[in-house]
């Protein structure tokens, strides 16, 4: 029996699935745009909103807060996927290593942390994905970084500057600056 999962209406949780063995769930940019397309879907079926994303080649990230179920909302986007998945490579079987977790957010300062924590996943693995976090189209930090128009409707990007604090003006330069800013450390450290 799978036990249900407690969730908080306009709570945040930061939301990881995770491919079957670890294995690439998203093989080329075109998943990874899927995926995003998926996602925009059932933003039009259902009520909730995400804070930051990040789409890996084995796995992703979302904060996200709704006010439809949570389980509801992530078992459409998690089917629509494997179905797109399992059509396009041929595949049977499961794809996800299991189901969905989510980790409630506590507070204002727990969601910014955990969107920096989204946000720095492409330079996080062993051989970063690329130089610049502006650079990866397949998270919300370049609508942050201000390279790109924010062009999906589930992402809001005004929650997390209004939790920026004092004597921060909570722009999204500063915001950028909040997730950059633990790099500047790690190449400190480097370079001791």
């Amino acid at each position: 029996m799978v036990r249900k999962r407690n969730w908080r209406p306009n709570a945040y949780y930061h939301v990881i699935m995770r491919g079957n063995n670890r294995e690439s769930i998203f093989k080329t940019p075109e998943d990874m745009y899927h995926m995003l397309r998926i996602i925009s879907h059932a933003h039009e079926k259902f009520h909730f909103s995400m804070a930051a994303f990040c789409i890996m080649t084995n796995h992703y990230h979302f904060l996200i807060k709704s006010e439809d179920e949570l389980s509801r909302i992530m078992s459409h986007i998690n089917r629509r996927y494997s179905d797109y998945y399992s059509r396009r490579y041929n595949h049977v079987g499961r794809i996800y290593q299991q189901r969905y977790h989510p980790i409630l957010i506590e507070s204002p300062q727990g969601a910014l942390a955990v969107s920096r924590y989204i946000h720095r996943n492409p330079i996080k693995t062993k051989l970063p994905m690329v130089n610049d976090l502006a650079d990866y189209p397949f998270s919300s930090f370049p609508v942050y970084a201000s390279r790109q128009t924010n062009k999906w409707r589930f992402l809001d990007t005004k929650t997390l500057l209004s939790y920026m604090h004092p004597p921060s003006e909570g722009t999204i330069q500063e915001y950028a600056d909040y997730c950059l800013a633990k790099l500047a450390k790690d190449e400190e450290k480097v370079r001791s």
